[in-house]
C-alpha cells in the first residue's frame, strides 16, 4: 500500500494477535515483539500463537519476530501497541532507543495503573510523542470475533486526520470495516471506562439481576460516560457512536468480555484476589477503576456507577448491598 512502511506490533496477547492477523491481510511482512523464544519457535514451526487465540492461523513467513524490543522498533516506521497497561512501563522500560520519526498507534485498552496516565498522556511525558503521531485504535471489537472473522468495526483517532486514515487503511479487510475520529482523549477515557461498567454488569449478572435492570444500568453508564468525557475534554462527540456507546455494548454484554467475567465472579462472591487467579487474564477495568476513582478527585463529576464498583473491588463493600444502594440513583 502507498504511503505505508514498515509496521511493527508489539505485545503478543489476544488483541495482538487478532491485530497481526488483521494486519497479515494487507502487508507481506510485519515485525512482531514477541516476549518469549519459545514461543517465537512455536509460531514458526506451528503457524499458530501457543498462548492466544490458538486457532488463528500465522504465516510465519512474513512475520520478523523477535523478543528483543529495540529490534522491532528499530525496523518500522509506523508501531502499534498492544499491551495490557498494567504491563505497559515494564515493556518499554527494555527500549533503549528513541521514538523520535515513529508513528505512534495504541491498542492498549486501559490506562497507566501507577501514574493514572492515558497511553498518550505516557507516550508524551516519557517519549516525546507529539500528538500529530499519535493515534488511537478503538472498537466495539472482540479479538475472539476477529479470529473467526465475523465482521467488526475499528475507529481509529487522532488529531491527525491523515495519519488516522493511514492507520486506518493498514486495517481494512473483508471482515473489518473501519471509521474516524478527532477525539483522541474522549476515545481513551471511554476504553478506560466501559471496563469498568462491564465489571458492574457482570456483578449484576452475578447478583442474579435480569436484563431489564442491565439495559438500565448501561444507559446510565452512557450517561456517566458523557458526563465525564464532557468535563475532562469538552468538545462536541456523539457518545451514541460506535466508539463510545458500542464499545461500552459490547464489553458489557459479550460473554468475551474479560471485565464482564470478572464482574460476574465478584457478584457470585469470588474475592478479588481469587477471581483474578481463575481468570489468569487482565482485566483492565480492575486497574482503571481505581484511576478514574482518584482522576475525578480533581473533577467531581457525579459518576454512581463508577463509584459503586470502586467501593466495592476497593472498599470490599458488600457486591449486593452496593448495588442495592445504587438502584435507586438509576433512571
Amino acid at each position: 500500500m502507498k504511503n505505508i512502511k514498515n509496521i511493527g506490533v508489539v505485545g503478543d496477547g489476544s488483541w495482538a494477535t487478532a491485530l497481526v492477523k488483521i494486519l497479515l491481510c494487507n502487508h507481506d511482512h510485519l515485525s512482531w515483539y514477541v516476549r518469549e523464544k519459545s514461543s517465537i519457535d512455536y509460531i514458526t514451526e506451528n503457524h499458530h500463537n501457543p498462548e492466544y487465540l490458538t486457532s488463528v492461523y500465522l504465516d510465519a513467513d512474513r512475520l520478523y519476530m523477535s523478543e528483543n524490543i529495540n529490534n522491532i522498533v528499530e525496523r518500522s516506521d509506523i508501531l502499534l501497541f498492544v499491551v495490557p497497561s498494567v504491563y505497559f512501563k515494564k515493556t518499554l522500560s527494555n527500549l533503549n532507543i528513541g521514538l523520535e520519526g515513529k508513528k505512534v498507534v495504541s491498542a492498549v485498552k486501559g490506562i497507566i495503573p501507577e501514574d493514572n496516565l492515558l497511553i498518550s498522556e505516557y507516550f508524551a511525558r516519557d517519549f516525546h510523542i507529539a500528538p500529530e503521531n499519535y493515534a488511537l485504535i478503538t472498537g466495539p471489537c472482540h479479538a475472539e470475533e476477529v479470529a473467526l472473522e465475523r465482521l467488526s468495526y475499528l475507529t481509529v483517532a487522532s488529531v491527525n486526520e491523515k495519519l488516522a486514515a493511514t492507520v486506518a487503511e493498514m486495517l481494512e479487510c473483508r471482515f473489518i470495516r473501519t471509521s474516524l475520529s478527532d477525539d483522541v482523549l474522549g476515545s481513551e477515557f471511554a476504553v478506560v471506562m466501559k471496563n469498568i461498567y462491564a465489571i458492574a454488569a457482570g456483578i449484576c449478572h452475578g447478583l442474579a439481576y435480569g436484563d431489564n435492570f442491565l439495559a438500565v444500568l448501561i444507559a446510565n453508564a452512557i450517561q456517566e460516560m458523557k458526563r465525564f468525557a464532557d468535563t475532562v475534554h469538552p468538545i462536541t462527540r456523539d457518545i451514541k457512536s460506535s466508539a463510545y456507546l458500542g464499545d461500552l455494548m459490547v464489553t458489557a454484554y459479550s460473554n468475551f468480555s474479560r471485565n464482564r467475567t470478572f464482574g460476574a465472579m465478584i457478584g457470585k462472591g469470588y474475592s478479588v484476589k481469587s477471581a483474578q487467579l481463575e481468570m489468569n487474564m487482565v482485566a483492565e477495568g480492575y486497574y482503571g477503576t481505581k484511576c478514574i476513582h482518584e482522576i475525578n478527585k480533581s473533577y467531581n463529576v457525579d459518576l454512581p456507577i463508577a463509584s459503586a464498583v470502586y467501593n466495592i473491588l476497593y472498599d470490599q463493600s458488600p457486591p449486593a448491598a452496593e448495588i442495592r444502594m445504587l438502584e435507586g440513583k438509576l433512571k
